[in-house]
């Protein structure tokens, strides 16, 4: 596993990279067929800027390691849940059941099966996580055949 350093630091804001955009189903889809083609897994991320679990666990994927990591890994959609009034049923996409509680991150694999059924809903407690355990689940999920 590949170790935080001192670069690593939380920045001092957390984040709020969910941008309130409606996405559909078929844009979902695409999203997971453009990630598969480019051969890096799909990596959704359901989550609210409202939510300090969500903000925290973003702030981890900000960090200069981490970053470099998922690039080389992963493409990522951030699908905003709002109030969870929006985006919901995209939940069964992934044939999850719609429930609240974020973020949930969800993990293909290259062939595009969902890898964490059941560790989705992890990171609700991305606050009261060690940053380095974040990414090592990244990293235990990572080129996956």
């Amino acid at each position: 596993m590949i170790q935080l350093t001192e670069v690593d630091q939380l920045p001092s804001e957390l984040p709020k990279p969910f941008s309130e955009q409606v996405i559909t189903a078929k844009q979902l889809k695409d999203f997971i067929s453009k990630a598969l083609e480019l051969k890096k897994q799909p990596l959704v991320i359901f989550g609210a800027n409202w939510c300090p679990d969500a903000q925290c666990l973003e702030a981890v994927m900000g960090m200069l390691t981490v970053t470099k990591f998922l690039a080389q890994h992963y493409e990522i959609m951030r699908v905003d849940v709002g109030d969870y009034d929006q985006n919901m049923e995209l939940y069964t996409v992934f044939d999850m059941p719609s429930e609240e509680g974020v973020p949930r991150v969800v993990i293909l694999d290259l062939k595009g099966r969902v890898l964490n059924f059941d560790s989705n809903d992890r990171w609700r407690t991305a606050r009261e996580t060690d940053p380095q355990e974040i990414f090592n689940y990244f990293q235990e999920f990572a080129n996956q055949p």
